[in-house]
């Protein structure tokens, strides 16, 4: 699920695309990987570009973001620190009391059935802080 207006004119979703696109290398494979899973874990999330280019998926609010740089691909978690992580995906931004993040590096093994419980995880907790 997309929504549109984005100011350049393109629905979020589609920008997601042109970021993907434009990186061209493992960074793009990997950001297009990562945004495929958080698909199939919640076919409702919405996608959306915030801050002048940055991927951000949310159900019930925010999920995680998506950014890239030299050497990581890093999806950070807004609530993570409130999530059960039993398969120790989180590595990164671990110090504070609200979000976690995860850097994936060049040619890292994602667990697929880890990182879709972790989303699956992040909608119920936003889903239930949501309804008080």
């Amino acid at each position: 699920m997309t929504k549109s207006g984005s100011p350049e004119g393109r629905s979020p979703s589609q920008l997601i695309d042109g970021r993907i696109e434009e990186l061209g290398d493992w960074r793009g494979e990997m950001l297009s990987r990562l945004r495929g899973l958080i698909r199939q874990a919640d076919p409702e999330i919405v996608e959306e570009w915030k801050w002048r280019g940055v991927p951000v998926w949310e159900h019930a609010g925010m999920i995680c973001t998506g950014e890239t740089y030299k050497n990581v691909v890093k999806l950070t978690f807004a609530k993570g620190a409130a999530l059960p992580d039993p398969s120790r995906l989180f590595n990164s931004s671990l110090e504070g009391n609200t979000r976690r993040a995860i850097d994936f590096q060049e040619g890292e093994e994602v667990d697929e059935e880890a990182f879709k419980a972790l989303i699956h995880a992040a909608v119920a907790l936003n889903k239930s802080k949501a309804r008080r």
